[in-house]
């Protein structure tokens, strides 16, 4: 639920009440001091309502400028509705897929050539790639770059599937994308992080999808949005098809650093806990940005339990039309895929086990001081917020805030922690900080 003021009359609300009505009665769900520019109520449990009640109170009028209530992947949001099932898909092994190895999608960025693909192809065939991938229409950023060469390259992946004995993977963006892949043979389709981005064009994708039965895989969104991801794939999924994998390529952010793409491990984790059997893979060319790195991220992803791997694999990388600098070559795979360690999901030994539960403890317990601190902090916010409004003061310092932002972001790098994660982690509490001020009231600013 989404709940405003209309902050242009000041703030009136003093206190608000959300309940529902059941069959067993009235059930409060939420209730708080105060609203301002704006209060996002996110439920946890599930309530068969068949009306919803909010209450506000005031020492002045108070008045509501908007009443929002949205249905999220999983939950109910509204009353009367039933709660949505995640989007459920197949188990690898139901796609021909080994179980005792790492699904592997390999090929280049992009189908340049017939010689090219079924070069790359020759080289792959002695590796464990299960999927042989290559990009025929290419979403570009801006126009004069590569942009594929379209629908005649389809019959060079059919040619190279038919050498390899494995199927072919294309990138689909349009109903007639994926008219054209499946007319040329193309076993498995994945939807780009562009396209993922557009619910209108991924919705005509699903409806074009349904009854087709080709696996269908699903890049995340480029900016760091995991509703839109979800959404995708519930869209997909609602459409009939089963055999459904995401796709973690990595997100677009204001502060780039080793990588191209953040990885953003927290997002694609939230998704696996969202819709657990949904297939999670990794692309670890698009994250990294640079061969030297893919490795890396590829036994990052391996270390979070990730059920497989695409990675970007060209005959000669330097004259490649696009990515060139991320994309390996066969040679550079085979080397990569023998230092590659596949995780157990736990350990099979009592005394790690032991050990790791120890750990778990300090975890525990650090996690509970970093609460108490927490609170603490806000306690001083509500302090600074008391003398600011008896001083007539903004609340809100946009100096002090860009100077925390940046000494939080260089201390953590001094301390091995990533400044985009604490850039976000300090927004975060920021956020909070304001909502704790703006709950300061004219009573409370006189004690």
């Amino acid at each position: 639920m989404s709940l405003r003021e209309p902050i242009w009359l000041g703030q009136r609300i003093d206190r608000w009440r959300l309940s529902a009505e059941t069959a067993a009665g009235t059930v409060v769900l939420a209730s708080g001091e105060s609203i301002g520019a704006r209060r996002l109520w996110r439920g946890t449990n599930e309530v068969a309502a068949t009306a919803l009640r909010l209450e506000v109170s005031g020492p002045v009028s108070p008045a509501i400028s908007e009443v929002g209530v949205y249905r999220d992947p999983l939950h109910v949001a509204s009353g009367g509705v039933p709660m949505s099932a995640p989007p459920v898909g197949e188990p690898l092994a139901a796609w021909g897929l080994p179980a005792d190895a790492v699904p592997l999608i390999a090929g280049p960025c992009s189908a340049e050539s017939r010689d090219q693909v079924l070069a790359t192809a020759a080289a792959l065939a002695p590796l464990p790639v299960h999927i042989f991938r290559a990009g025929v229409w290419k979403p570009r950023t801006r126009p004069g770059t590569f942009e594929g060469v379209g629908e005649p390259a389809l019959e060079w992946l059919a040619e190279a599937s038919r050498m390899l004995g494995r199927p072919a993977a294309v990138e689909v963006g349009s109903p007639d994308h994926l008219e054209a892949a499946l007319r040329a043979g193309i076993g498995v389709v994945w939807i780009g992080a562009r396209t993922t981005a557009n619910p209108f064009m991924v919705a005509e994708l699903a409806e074009a999808l349904r009854g087709v039965g080709v696996p269908v895989l699903v890049k995340n969104p480029v900016n760091p949005d995991l509703q839109l991801w979800v959404g995708a794939l519930e869209r997909l999924a609602a459409a009939g098809v089963r055999r459904l994998a995401a796709i973690h390529r990595g997100f677009s952010t204001d502060h780039p650093e080793r990588f191209r793409n953040a990885p953003l491990w927290r997002i694609p984790l939230e998704l696996r806990r969202l819709a657990p059997s949904i297939p999670l893979w990794c692309d670890p060319s698009h994250i990294a940005g640079d061969a030297a790195l893919v490795g890396e991220v590829a036994q990052t992803a391996l270390d979070l339990l990730y059920d497989g791997l695409m990675i970007e694999c060209h005959a000669d990388p330097p004259s490649a039309l696009s990515d060139a600098r991320q994309q390996l070559r066969p040679e550079q795979l085979r080397l990569l895929l023998g230092r590659l360690e596949r995780r157990r999901p736990t350990a099979d030994r009592d005394e790690v086990c032991a050990r790791i539960e120890a750990l778990r403890h300090d975890l525990d317990e650090t996690d509970g001081r970093l609460v108490e601190l927490l609170a603490a902090r806000m306690a001083v916010v509500r302090q600074i917020a008391r003398v600011q409004k008896a001083a007539n003061v903004a609340v809100f310092q946009p100096d002090r805030w860009l100077a925390t932002l940046e000494r939080l972001r260089a201390r953590g790098a001094e301390r091995g922690l990533d400044p985009d994660f604490m850039a976000d982690l300090y927004r975060l509490i920021h956020e909070e900080a304001l909502r704790h001020k703006a709950a300061v009231t004219p009573k409370e600013e006189g004690q």
